[in-house]
């Protein structure tokens, strides 16, 4: 690793992993940066995609080609929330919202509403969920 960055929120490798020269290691986030990185991740991850651990991420492929209504809205909160609750310890998730779809685009966004624990401060991402394959990779919208 690059350097001893400490932080009671947490660090680890940013993603996607990027090699800093100068400091001749990995490029280390640390605070809040690595808790939404970290959600990020665990989101663009489809469960059974990690080798090793095949439970890991998050099932939203699943949601690709459902309707916008209320069973969605409820279908996304429940895959986030199981998700986030067994793969980042470090926040509550308090829901998830459908902004909008672009169906040109093919563009579901979700703003994902959570709390840091330690903190105790409210906190959102917006997550574009991309429906359409060979578009945009969620991950790469970092």
């Amino acid at each position: 690793m690059a350097s001893n960055i400490q932080s009671f929120l947490g660090t680890g490798w940013g993603f996607p992993p990027t090699f800093d020269k100068v400091s001749n290691g990995v490029r280390m986030s640390s605070d809040m940066k690595d808790i939404e990185e970290s959600i990020w991740l665990i989101l663009g991850t489809i469960p059974g995609e990690r080798i090793m651990q095949p439970e890991f991420g998050c099932d939203l492929r699943k949601m690709g080609f459902e309707r916008i209504d209320s069973n969605l809205v409820s279908s996304l909160n429940h895959v986030i929330y199981h998700a986030l609750l067994n793969f980042e310890p470090r926040v509550n998730f308090t829901g998830a919202d459908v902004l909008g779809r672009d169906d040109a685009d093919g563009i579901l966004t979700i703003q994902i509403n959570y709390t840091i624990i330690s903190t105790n401060t409210r906190h959102n991402i917006v997550y574009p969920f991309y429906l359409v394959e060979g578009t945009n990779l969620s991950a790469a919208a970092i």
